[in-house]
C-alpha cells in the first residue's frame, strides 16, 4: 500500500499530465481542464469529488472543442472511452494514497475522456492549440490594509469609482460590500451600486475573472431563492455581462430562465437590453419573448422590451413597434449613468430607428 503521494499520470498512456487550468472563458458550472501531451486524453477536475458526471461533461465538451452536437452523439465505447482519478490534491499536483492523508482530506478528482480513430484526429491539435494560448489563474487572496466597509461606502456615495476600483484591485471584498449594497430601498443608490459594479468588474475582470463569475452566480443564486429579495440582482447581472460577453455570455442563458417569473420580468428585460446594447447574440433566444411583452399591460415593461428589440436588428419586429409609437405613458429608465423619464413610445421611436439605420 502506498504511503507516499504519487505524481499524476495519465490512465490511458501513463505519462505525466499537467496541472489543469482554468479557461479564460467564465460559465457557471466550470472545471479547470488539462490535456495529456502524449495521447490527448482530456481531463476535468472535480474539487469536491462529489461533480464527476458534471466534469465528465466539461472534460467531452473540451475535447470536442464545444461542440454539443457532436460531443452528445457519441458513443462510449466505440467513440471514447474515460476514466477517474481520485484523491487528487491541485494544490501540490499530486495523488495521495487515501482521503487523509497528512492531516488533510483530499477530496478532489481529475475525469479524463479520450476519443478514438477520427475524432480525436479532428480535435486533438485544436485542443492543444487552445490550451497552450490559456494562462492559469493563480487564486491569491486580495486583501489590503485600506480596505473598510466605511471606505467602500464613501467611495460609492461620492462616485469615486477610480478609488472603487484601485481599491477592488488590492482587495476583493470590495466587491463583496458593494453586493451588500444593492439590497436598499434606495432606487437611486441602488442604481449607482449597479452601475459601479460594471465599471469595477470590467477592470477587475481583467485579471481576476474568477472573482467575477463568483459574483454573478451568487447574484442569480440570489434572485433564484425563494422568498429572498433579488433588488438590483438581475440588473447588476445584466450590466456584469454586458462589460464582457465574450468572457460571462455564458451566463446570460440562466438569465434569461428569469423570464419565466412574472414578478421578475421588468428585471431581466431591463438587463437584457442592457447585454444587447454591446451584444445581441448572447440573448438573442430572448426575441419572441419580448415581441409579446410589447403588448403587455405594464408600460415599464413595454418600454424595456422596446429598448431591447432595437438592439436586435430584426427589422420584422418593426410593426410591432409602430402599434406603440404613441404610447404616451412615462416610465422611469436608468441608461447613460442616469435615470430619465421618457415615453413608451419614444422608447418604441427610438428603437426602430436603430432597426431602420
Amino acid at each position: 500500500m502506498a504511503t507516499t503521494t504519487e505524481e499524476p499520470r495519465c490512465p490511458f498512456c501513463y505519462q505525466r499530465i499537467e496541472q489543469p487550468k482554468e479557461l479564460p472563458q467564465r460559465k457557471i458550472i466550470e472545471f479547470p481542464i488539462g490535456a495529456c501531451t502524449h495521447c490527448g486524453a482530456v481531463y476535468a477536475y472535480d474539487a469536491t469529488g462529489h461533480n464527476l458526471g458534471a466534469a465528465f461533461i466539461e472534460a467531452l465538451l473540451f475535447a470536442c472543442m464545444e461542440d454539443d452536437y457532436l460531443a452528445f452523439s457519441l458513443s462510449y465505447g466505440d467513440d471514447y472511452t474515460d476514466a477517474v482519478i481520485g484523491n487528487y490534491d491541485i494544490l501540490t499536483h499530486t495523488v495521495a494514497p487515501e482521503r487523509v492523508f497528512n492531516d488533510r482530506y483530499i477530496r478532489g478528482a481529475l475525469v479524463f475522456v479520450k476519443l478514438y480513430d477520427e475524432y480525436k484526429e479532428a480535435t486533438q491539435d485544436k485542443v492543444r492549440e487552445k490550451l497552450q494560448n490559456i494562462q492559469p489563474i493563480k487564486k491569491t487572496r486580495l486583501r489590503s490594509e485600506k480596505f473598510s466597509k466605511k471606505i467602500v461606502r464613501e467611495y460609492v456615495m461620492e462616485e469615486k469609482i477610480e478609488d472603487l476600483i484601485s481599491l477592488s484591485l488590492e482587495d476583493s471584498r470590495v466587491i463583496n460590500e458593494l453586493q451588500v449594497m444593492l439590497c436598499t430601498p434606495d432606487e437611486g443608490l441602488r442604481w449607482r451600486v449597479i452601475f459601479i459594479l460594471g465599471k469595477v468588474s470590467t477592470k477587475l475582470g481583467e485579471t481576476r475573472p474568477d472573482i467575477i463569475s463568483k459574483l454573478l452566480s451568487k447574484l442569480l443564486q440570489l434572485a433564484a431563492y425563494p422568498g429572498s429579495s433579488a433588488w438590483g440582482s438581475l440588473e447588476a447581472v445584466g450590466e456584469i455581462i454586458s462589460t464582457n460577453t465574450s468572457l460571462y455570455g455564458e451566463f446570460s442563458p440562466a438569465l434569461l430562465a428569469f423570464l419565466r417569473q412574472k414578478e421578475l420580468r421588468k428585471e431581466v428585460t431591463w438587463a437584457i437590453g442592457e447585454i444587447a446594447s454591446t451584444d445581441p447574440e448572447p440573448v438573442k433566444y430572448a426575441f419572441h419573448a419580448l415581441c409579446s411583452f410589447l403588448t403587455d399591460p405594464d408600460p415599464v415593461l413595454r418600454g424595456y422590451a422596446a429598448r431591447a428589440l432595437g438592439y436586435f436588428g430584426y427589422r420584422e419586429v418593426i410593426d410591432d413597434l409602430r402599434h406603440i409609437e404613441n404610447d404616451e405613458h412615462e416610465i422611469p429608465l436608468y441608461r447613460k449613468d442616469a435615470f430619465e423619464q421618457v415615453t413608451v413610445g419614444t422608447l418604441a421611436k427610438e428603437a426602430m430607428q436603430m432597426l431602420t439605420q
